[in-house]
């Protein structure tokens, strides 16, 4: 790495410029092309020094208003695939399988669900429950957003693109 690349790594940590063309406004800032910040780009990934590029949208100001965490328990012994079935809907965006806690809390299938509204949501979860057969269901919706903040790790590593 040279210290260009280590100034473009901190251009991106701070996000992509919300312009039309966010790879030709950071060259302009460290004074290269828009297809030099590309092809560096592309050498930090395939050396391991980017491992992923991705977005991360502020849902609030889309209007995605509704957050929802749903706990599903799968009828009996014979659901081992739920969790591709779950995750296999387009209104879901995180899938988990954890243990239960036997007379606690039985559910063993967590999907993660974002809406316009709560009705939207409560919809597709009830959609979902008629197509896979699982009828027992908690769906927990977010009641307040906590400040995301960048990956430790990274910060700790000099880095903040993953």
């Amino acid at each position: 790495m040279d210290p260009i690349d280590v100034h473009l790594l901190r251009e991106l940590e701070q996000g992509l410029p919300f312009v039309v063309a966010p790879f030709e406004e950071i060259g302009k800032r460290l004074g290269i092309s828009e297809e030099e910040v590309l092809e560096r780009v592309r050498r930090l990934r395939d050396a391991g020094i980017i491992r992923k590029f991705r977005a991360r949208i502020d849902q609030r100001k889309v209007g995605i208003t509704a957050n929802a965490l749903v706990a599903w328990r799968p009828a009996g012994s014979g659901n081992a695939d739920i969790g591709k079935l779950l995750a296999a809907f387009p209104s879901v965006t995180h899938c988990y399988e954890r243990r239960p806690v036997p007379g606690r809390w039985e559910y063993t299938h967590y999907t993660v669900h974002h809406g316009y509204s709560m009705d939207t949501v409560q919809e597709e979860v009830h959609a979902i429950a008629e197509q896979t057969g699982c009828q027992e269901y908690a769906i927990l919706f977010s009641t307040r957003e906590f400040k995301r903040v960048p990956n430790v790790r990274m910060r700790e590593n000099g880095g903040g693109v993953s």
